[in-house]
């Protein structure tokens, strides 16, 4: 890495100077890392990257500032600042009078005013400490990174870039400096956690970008006496489930039922799982964090504020820097639980129970959450119909189970025979459907990985019989189409809808997610499967939540709105999908954009905004 000069022959502040001149000249600038150390201060110092590019731009204005380095690198910096009138002038003639400070050339390459080496060339060189954690295209590695961790083959055959670098660090400075060179360099970072993004948005990109791949970095530490659980942002949560139950049979954490599924985005985006009636969201209870912002500053709960802080639990972390772990609130269950398997046919009065379900699925005592999922089967003599599996966990034994059921729903008919007694991590387990043992929830790679489309809507009123027939029509029509109704209520309720940005609480009957999967990774299928799922979706609007036409921020659908190709948008194009997702939320998480990232560094298809580049 080269050195440069910054010399101030003037200054309008001289306190400030002098507290910038005795800081960098107190630490050394003979390595790399104190280089990088010094770079993070000067930039906490001005507070904004902003601040300091307009350093560079004092030159074309005023001459405040001179910003000298090599002749090479003066003559392309100050061609760029002085649109090509600038005569070079060598170092050597700077007067004696300036203060002159040795820095990094690390910091003018940050300006976009002053980018000197800029790409993909300048990413690598920026990064090259740490080039045993980053693999480019070429490198043997990059492909079996690259396609171990997609759960969701259907983005393979786009068109859209793969990203030109991987990046998988193990520890947080080394997210920091990967931070600062991205943005060097004109790079844009996209962080996947466990790779379940349902539009796989860390896989594809029409810009260049670097995949964080947060694979490494993981670490899990329970504290039993606190009931809490610090966890890195690449841990799974199965990974999160399993070390709980190792230290404890009456602990758990509220999340989703998908061990693969990383604690990163799921918890940033809410976190719905068995036991969110009872105690909410995993967002609902999350503690404490530490992200990695758009300066390369680790921040936690005080240092980031209370408005980022209430931000990423639901809002989505990618819009505002690099959550690199949480700290969670445990929950007590029981050393027993129960979970209860019911099937019913059309011709066992399936639609009728259905729709009694929507009528008690949330009124049910928190302690029990029943989940529905309606599929297409092909019985005896290849005769289609519909089954609607009634799957639920109960908090509590076999016989109380049975016994609640009886008194609240009892068309459903269920009995001891249809139940389980079992611990709670063996209940998730079993739940999850991949796999039989504790340890299959350390398997990383989704058992049931392959190409699919997820929509999903909220319901706040019973859905009529004959529509609910309508659907079952469709799903005749195509094997492959899945629903899914997740019932609401209880502690998800009781919370306000503006506490967090997930804003979908009281008044909502429950969530429905249509997915519909296919085999044949081709464009003619996806293109058949993704008008099939359309269809319903558009089929379903008169029954859902309507102004706006609500969705779920974790089931990502691109197809409700979605900023320009580079991830930027002006505040109305983003708010036709963004109040979508978080309602009368999402004009405090345009607030918070602008104070944490106001120039959009971090940013996607459907990354919130701020409303000043409007």
């Amino acid at each position: 890495m080269g050195q440069g000069v910054l010399a101030w022959t003037s200054f309008n502040d001289i306190p400030l100077f002098i507290r910038v001149l005795g800081k960098l000249m107190s630490k050394p600038t003979h390595t790399i890392y104190p280089l990088m150390e010094t770079s993070l201060w000067f930039i906490r110092e001005f507070n904004e990257l902003k601040n300091i590019i307009r350093l560079a731009v004092l030159c074309d204005k005023t001459q405040d500032v001179v910003i000298v380095g090599s002749d090479d690198d003066v003559r392309t910096l100050m061609k760029r600042v002085y649109r090509n009138s600038y005569t070079p002038t060598s170092i050597r003639n700077i007067p004696m009078a300036a203060k002159i400070v040795v820095f990094s050339l690390f910091l003018l390459s940050i300006s976009s005013v002053a980018l000197v080496n800029s790409g993909e060339d300048g990413f690598s060189k920026c990064m090259s400490t740490f080039q045993n954690k980053l693999y480019n295209t070429s490198s043997p590695h990059y492909t079996t990174l690259f396609l171990s961790s997609q759960q969701n083959t259907r983005w393979l055959n786009l068109s859209h870039r793969n990203p030109a670098f991987i990046f998988a660090p193990h520890r947080e400075s080394q997210i920091r400096r990967a931070v600062l060179c991205c943005r060097a360099h004109g790079l844009q970072i996209r962080v996947k956690s466990g790779g379940h993004d349902y539009e796989g948005l860390s896989f594809q990109g029409r810009v260049p970008y670097v995949m964080l791949a947060l694979d490494n970095f993981r670490a899990i530490k329970i504290n039993l006496t606190e009931e809490t659980a610090w966890v890195q942002t690449g841990a799974t949560l199965g990974e999160l489930y399993y070390k709980i139950a190792q230290k404890s049979s009456t602990h758990a954490f509220p999340a989703g039922t998908c061990p693969s599924v990383g604690t990163g985005g799921h918890i940033s985006g809410g976190g719905f799982g068995m036991l969110a009636r009872k105690y909410g969201l995993a967002a609902d209870n999350v503690l404490d964090a530490r992200l990695v912002d758009v300066n390369g500053r680790a921040l936690n709960r005080k240092s980031m504020g209370e408005d980022l802080f209430w931000a990423i639990r639901g809002g989505g972390g990618a819009s505002f820097g690099v959550i690199t772990s949480w700290k969670l609130k445990l929950v007590r269950v029981p050393p027993v639980v129960t979970v209860c398997n019911v099937h019913r046919r059309l011709n066992e009065s399936a639609t009728r129970l259905v729709h009694q379900w929507q009528l008690i699925g949330e009124k049910l005592p928190k302690s029990i959450l029943m989940r529905l999922f309606v599929r297409q089967e092909t019985g005896a003599g290849a005769e289609k119909t519909i089954r609607v599996a009634f799957s639920s966990q109960f908090l509590g034994g076999a016989q109380d189970a049975v016994r609640l059921m009886e008194e609240r729903f009892p068309q459903l008919g269920v009995n001891q025979r249809d139940c389980d007694e079992l611990s709670w991590i063996n209940a998730t387990v079993q739940i999850s459907s991949r796999g039989k043992t504790v340890d299959d929830l350390l398997n990383r790679a989704d058992t049931l990985k392959t190409s699919y489309k997820a929509k999903t809507d909220f319901v706040s009123a019973p859905v009529p019989e004959n529509i609910l027939q309508g659907i079952w029509k469709r799903i005749l029509k195509n094997a492959n189409l899945l629903i899914i109704l997740d019932p609401f209520g209880g502690k998800i309720s009781e919370i306000p809808e503006s506490h967090l940005p997930f804003p979908h609480r009281n008044g909502i009957l429950y969530n429905i997610q249509y997915i519909i999967t296919w085999t044949a990774n081709n464009a003619s299928e996806a293109r058949r499967s993704m008008r099939t799922i359309r269809e319903l979706y558009a089929y379903m609007e008169p029954y859902v939540t309507s102004s706006p036409r609500t969705a779920y921020t974790n089931y990502r659908d691109l197809d409700i709105g979605m900023n320009k190709p580079n991830g930027m948008a002006t505040y109305s194009r983003a708010k036709a999908w963004g109040e979508k997702y978080f309602k009368g939320n999402f004009d405090r998480l345009v607030r918070v954009k602008c104070n944490v990232d106001s120039e959009n560094f971090f940013r996607n298809e459907q990354s919130i905004p701020c409303s000043s580049r409007n």
